[in-house]
């Protein structure tokens, strides 16, 4: 008992807090917890499209990408379209990964089960942290819209580098919902409880 009476003086010393007449359970209400900004904050984020097939004329959900999160009020760092080879898509992540001012990465497409997609190869050994909430997430999002199909998606995210990269199917549709309902709030110091955004300065500690 003297034991969890000292823990308890402890943390009320550290938050500022009166310990006298305070019971354990009113002290954790007090407590500073995470919290979103006021403010909306703008950040730098690429896109890159992966496909064999398509070109940027034809590159709709690039489109669709740059367009949502010009219009939520973040800036277009830079853009690209590449072909299904890890090698070429590690290559440019990596650079976009080592620029201080590029904030995230949205990358679509390469994340099924054929033989040439390998986005989720190419990608992963980059990431210092892997976000599996974000997929795990989207596949249940998924699956309201697209039944059981959602399971052939390998969409994922992560953090490398102090950059966020998330990386999700080529189809305009799959994108919408990633954004929609999920990065897009993620992305904005305004979400509360919590977000991404918010998370930035403490990103490298």
């Amino acid at each position: 008992m003297r034991r969890v009476k000292t823990i308890w003086m402890i943390v009320f010393q550290q938050n500022n807090l009166p310990a006298a007449g305070l019971r354990p359970q009113a002290a954790t209400a007090t407590l500073p917890t995470m919290t979103a900004a006021p403010d909306f904050i703008p950040l730098s984020l690429c896109v890159l499209t992966v496909s064999d097939t398509r070109t940027l004329a034809e590159d709709s959900s690039g489109d669709y990408l740059a367009a949502a999160l010009a219009e939520a009020g973040h800036r277009l760092h830079d853009r690209a379209l590449l072909p299904d080879d890890k090698y070429l898509m590690r290559a440019q992540v990596s650079q976009w990964i080592a620029d201080p001012a590029a904030d995230g990465i949205l990358v679509t497409g390469g994340t099924g089960f054929t033989g040439r997609d390998s986005t989720p190869e190419a990608l992963l050994p980059l990431l210092d942290k892997e976000m599996h909430g974000f997929g795990e997430l989207f596949r249940a999002l998924s699956y309201e819209e697209i039944g059981t199909s959602t399971l052939q998606s390998r969409a994922f995210a992560g953090l490398a580098n102090g950059t966020f990269v998330f990386a999700m199917p080529g189809s305009t549709s799959a994108c919408r919902t990633a954004w929609e309902k999920i990065v897009r709030a993620q992305l904005d110091a305004r979400t509360r409880p919590c977000n991404l955004a918010t998370l930035r300065p403490r990103l490298k500690e």
